[in-house]
């Protein structure tokens, strides 16, 4: 493979000092107009590119110009969106996103850090999965900023962006209610994830403002993929006293409900709310009514807030909390039969 021009090239084909070449790609005043020429042609003749990773890591206490961004699946439409929202962000100030995914593993959010903090990102975003995030205190304590978003960190004292999972999730269910449902069902994600417990909690709380008994048989927690949501959606269909409607506690957990409906042959009799918007959402029959909240407004704020920090904040850390809104579009208006 070609080797990689350096400085030293530069210098040489340009007939001059290492150090009149190193002034001249930093900017420096004081070169003659001559040297400054011959300089920037062998730059373009020989296709130099400046190693700024190399050269902020030798000035102490500059920045690399790099963050890292830690998700759950970044397959995810969730997650990438707010991905793009913290690339765009980072972008506009000059700094570049480094991704990785944990799938909620504890293991490999440990490891996907390691990787970043060993390249010297200046911060980290990051989507704390369930369990501990105190080993994240060394890196603090070296100087790597950290901001939670979309779930608080366990033994952290870091700026946070959430949503309101509860209120959200209990407005959800109020409204199945008005729409005369008493016998309403839960999908949910694993109970030691934070927004899987919030939007549970919230659920409860709207069947005890109605004065409704908890149902336990017309829960199903701890569901992960769209084809266990599936499975999960056909029991409570099948089941001797099934719910008139179900809410689903993210996007891909709606998706997998609706596959369960699509398996049925019966006219579509379930409402049916999820948390989370979706691609075609609206485009199905019945459109889907979701609780909606904004993945790119999350990963902007957060982008946001890791960068004034980076930048010199040093108020004390602060929680956002992002509103989210119910989008009625027709699932979740089916009456109960």
């Amino acid at each position: 493979m070609p080797k990689r021009p350096t400085m030293k090239d530069v210098a040489r084909a340009a007939g001059v000092s290492h150090m009149t070449v190193s002034r001249v790609v930093n900017g420096d005043t004081g070169v003659l107009p001559d040297k400054v020429s011959r300089v920037e042609r062998a730059i373009r003749k020989l296709g130099y590119q400046r190693n700024d990773m190399a050269r902020q890591l030798r000035r102490q206490g500059q920045t690399t110009g790099t963050i890292g961004l830690v998700v759950d699946d970044v397959a995810n439409t969730f997650w990438s969106a707010l991905a793009r929202a913290v690339e765009d962000v980072a972008m506009r100030r000059g700094f570049l996103v480094l991704v990785g995914s944990t799938n909620d593993d504890r293991r490999r959010e440990q490891e996907v850090v390691a990787a970043f903090c060993a390249r010297r990102v200046d911060g980290l975003v990051v989507v704390p999965v369930a369990g501990s995030q105190r080993f994240l205190r060394t890196q603090m304590a070296m100087g790597t900023r950290v901001v939670c978003v979309d779930r608080p960190g366990d033994g952290l004292e870091v700026d946070t962006v959430v949503v309101d999972n509860r209120p959200g999730t209990r407005d959800a269910i109020a409204h199945l209610i008005g729409q005369g449902h008493e016998r309403i069902g839960f999908l949910g994600d694993r109970d030691d994830i934070w927004t899987a417990e919030e939007r549970y909690t919230g659920y409860l709380d709207a069947l005890g403002d109605a004065r409704i008994e908890p149902t336990p048989s017309h829960v199903r927690r701890g569901v992960r993929t769209a084809a266990q949501a599936t499975e999960a959606a056909r029991e409570l269909m099948t089941a001797r006293h099934p719910p008139t409607a179900i809410f689903t506690g993210n996007n891909m957990i709606t998706i997998g409900a609706i596959a369960a409906f699509s398996q049925d042959d019966r006219p579509r009799a379930t409402a049916l709310v999820g948390f989370d918007d979706f691609p075609l959402a609206d485009r199905l029959a019945p459109p889907v009514t979701v609780v909606q909240q904004d993945p790119a407004a999350l990963g902007a704020t957060a982008a946001q807030m890791l960068l004034a920090r980076i930048e010199g904040d040093t108020a004390p850390p602060r929680t956002v909390v992002l509103k989210t809104r119910l989008l009625t579009r027709g699932s979740g208006e089916i009456p109960p039969p």
